[in-house]
């Protein structure tokens, strides 16, 4: 797990941190398939987040996943990136069929390795899914992970007692975990774009 102190610490975000924008792809626009969402925000953040690591000079990964049927399979208008992510270079692309971006080709953690960078902020799509797979994967991995909760979104989820949770609890439950388990730092937008910009430390909000 991460260390607990650096979790309730300021947050400082590396010269070299890398952030992982996971499947932001136009599939998850059906919403006949995945049903409601929250965070009709994430996006515009996600776009921030974007900018302030290319200005910055830092490296930006693209995930993308590769659904042998539905909304999000390959060779379908749902498959692609949307707009705002296609239209990026990224230094590393990443295709995968599982949830978790270390499962994908390339190697995610391998590049890292490669690079000698240990903080990965992860952001994109889904919160509860493959990004809270990914941040518990980098956090035993031993990076240090960083999870702006507000640049990403969940969908509603039906469990097998017919209960239909609506998609910001999964996301509070999601941010819950990682941060009290140890797995991420969980913070906003404004605070990864702060020390991001700045290089120095800010303050975590989770509000």
């Amino acid at each position: 797990m991460t260390n607990t102190s650096a979790l309730d610490a300021p947050l400082t975000i590396d010269s070299d941190a890398v952030l992982v924008v996971i499947d932001v792809q136009k599939g998850f626009e059906d919403t006949a398939f995945w049903g409601p969402r929250d965070n009709p925000g994430a996006e515009r953040r996600i776009g921030e987040l974007i900018d302030v690591w290319q200005a910055t000079g830092r490296p930006v990964v693209t995930v993308q996943h590769a659904s042998p049927a539905g909304p999000l399979a390959t060779g379908t208008p749902g498959y692609e990136l949307k707009d705002f992510v296609a239209a990026i270079t990224p230094d590393l692309h990443i295709t995968k069929t599982v949830n978790s971006a270390f499962y994908g080709t390339p190697d995610l953690h391998a590049w890292l390795q490669e690079r000698g960078a240990r903080q990965v902020v992860i952001v994109g799509i889904i919160t509860n899914v493959c990004n809270e797979t990914t941040a518990r994967m980098a956090g035993n991995l031993g990076y240090d992970a960083v999870f702006p909760l507000d640049a990403m979104h969940a969908f509603d989820l039906t469990g097998p007692d017919g209960v239909t949770v609506p998609a910001a609890e999964l996301a509070r439950a999601t941010g819950t975990v990682l941060h009290a388990m140890r797995f991420a730092k969980v913070v906003t937008t404004e605070a990864v774009v702060t020390a991001a910009k700045t290089g120095e430390p800010a303050a975590v909000s989770r509000s």
